[in-house]
């Protein structure tokens, strides 16, 4: 099915990004708790959404 260490790695990037945005991982952020005045909910989002476009563009560019 995939061929090489490049397409494992973009595969199990998506799962990682899938699951950390699925449901019950992502009801952990879910509080009345703010962080730095924004609500951890929308900065669990981001903090999660910009780690994972970081390890996306480190895999592109990294060359085998």
């Amino acid at each position: 099915m995939l061929k090489g260490i490049h397409s494992q790695r973009l595969f199990t990037l998506f799962i990682l990004g899938w699951s950390l945005l699925n449901f019950p991982l992502l009801a952990l952020w879910d509080h009345q708790a703010m962080l730095c005045g924004v609500p951890l909910f929308p900065a669990g989002l981001f903090l999660i959404w910009t780690v994972l476009i970081i390890a996306l563009a480190w895999l592109m560019e990294t060359r085998e």
